[in-house]
């Protein structure tokens, strides 16, 4: 199963461009597949990403910014909630995966489950 992270290349914004590659280079170095869906590009890809973030997590106004991470067509979070989950240990909940065996992840869900 893999990740689908929405990217779109956007080369005036800085920040935008850094929390993709924040995203992409920590699935990369986890061994986590993912598909870099290239909105900027891709008119197709824009508007799935549009119309698949949930009314709740759009902004106030205008559309919901890149990066956008989905399994595939689940919808997880955006770069906010990625980056809360990477803070907590939790990202593979995050995204919908099993952490794998002797992660700190794996190890904090097994004591949780150890004191229920």
């Amino acid at each position: 199963m893999g990740v689908s992270v929405s990217v779109g290349v956007i080369k005036f914004n800085y920040c935008i461009k850094k929390q993709q590659q924040d995203v992409m280079g920590f699935l990369a170095a986890n061994k986590i597949e993912f598909e870099e869906c290239d909105i900027a590009a891709n008119e197709a890809n824009r508007k799935w990403m549009r119309e698949n973030v949930p009314e709740e997590s759009r902004p106030a106004t205008g559309n919901p910014l890149p990066p956008q991470i989905f399994n595939e067509t689940k919808y997880c979070g955006n770069y906010e909630a990625f980056f809360d989950a990477r803070e907590e240990n939790a990202v593979y909940a995050f995204l919908g995966l099993t952490a794998p065996p002797g992660s700190k992840e794996a190890e904090a869900q097994a004591k949780k489950e150890a004191q229920q």
